[in-house]
């Protein structure tokens, strides 16, 4: 369920297709996402989720959306 929002948001964002996001795509090298790219996520994110805003830690730990996904879930769970 999780996975499935997502793709749907980084598909919204980047301008990509949904069916061509997996786990391993990666937010640089696939979606050549930069610095800006990743805090307009984040706050998608946080709208979303109903999450509290991401640290620069957090952050620079997620490189994959598998990452992201691992790291919602255990936000929400």
């Amino acid at each position: 369920m999780i996975f499935e929002k997502l793709k749907s948001l980084i598909a919204e964002q980047f301008a990509v297709d949904e069916d061509s996001i997996t786990m391993e795509t990666s937010f640089t090298d696939d979606l050549n996402a930069d610095s800006v790219d990743i805090v307009d996520l984040s706050m998608a994110l946080e709208e979303e989720f109903d999450i509290e805003e991401l640290s620069e830690e957090e952050a620079a730990a997620i490189s994959t959306v598998g990452d992201l996904v691992r790291y919602l879930q255990n936000k929400i769970d």
